[in-house]
């Protein structure tokens, strides 16, 4: 009787190691796939980096790499530029936070904006005077020109039409708060910027939507990239959409026309 136990828990762990590999394997897949494309790369480019076959990247893409070494997976993540861990980090038992890939964007944010003499405010209350209150992902202020940018970070893109009404309401809250301070001299320039992570699944929505998109961001995004990192950029008159990278280190511009 024991060991008849002792088989039917270890068929059970097996049963449910193979289930949790495959679905690593898909995570490990979406993340390779999602960085490739970041890094403008084809799988033939991946293969040849990491010295395996392209039919072999194209298996691993599509969750089926469960009996690939953690050598090779590692090195398709060095060929696109990424640790390993970039691709399991948010796996179940993983060390970073459920929220590594959001912290990486507003970091990427206020480090992009500071050499563009902008002061960032990262989840800063949308009512600093209640005691609970939705934030603001990054609130970016330039006083000496009298701007202020309500960036919010975005990583999946679930309801659209949620996020574009969300960060109207944050950037409404801010001017009638500004408003509310009294005259001072010149009114205060308040505009939003959606910052977007560019996966596959984002830029696909974006571009079947182009249209929608363009016309609530009218700002020209070059000119909102611009405006972050050059103290002499002003910053644009509409609301602006921009990229960052899968990986999380650059911000760039969206072509919505």
């Amino acid at each position: 009787m024991p060991d008849r136990r002792r088989r039917h828990r270890a068929g059970l762990a097996r049963s449910i190691g193979r289930e949790r590999a495959a679905y690593l394997a898909r995570r490990i897949g979406n993340g390779l796939r999602d960085a490739r494309r970041a890094a403008c790369l084809r799988q033939r480019d991946v293969a040849e980096r990491a010295g395996i076959s392209q039919p072999f990247v194209s298996r691993l893409e599509r969750g089926h790499g469960t009996c690939a070494s953690l050598e090779t997976i590692a090195a398709c993540a060095a060929a696109c530029g990424l640790r390993l861990a970039a691709f399991v980090e948010l796996a179940p038992g993983a060390d970073p936070p459920r929220d590594a890939q959001h912290l990486r964007r507003q970091e990427l944010v206020v480090r992009a904006a500071a050499t563009g003499g902008w002061r960032a405010s990262p989840e800063r209350p949308v009512d600093p005077t209640a005691p609970r209150s939705r934030s603001i992902d990054v609130l970016l202020e330039r006083p000496n020109r009298r701007e202020i940018a309500v960036a919010e970070i975005v990583d999946l893109v679930t309801d659209a039409g949620a996020e574009m009404r969300n960060l109207e309401d944050k950037v409404a809250a801010v001017r009638r708060e500004r408003a509310s301070a009294g005259p001072s001299g010149d009114p205060w320039k308040v505009r939003g910027l959606l910052v977007l992570r560019a996966t596959r699944r984002n830029r696909a929505l974006v571009r079947s939507a182009a249209g929608v998109f363009a016309a609530r961001f009218p700002g020209r995004s070059s000119a909102w990239i611009m405006a972050l990192g050059r103290r002499d950029a002003a910053m644009p008159d509409g609301d602006g959409l921009v990229w960052s990278t899968a990986a999380g280190d650059r911000l760039y511009p969206s072509r919505l026309g």
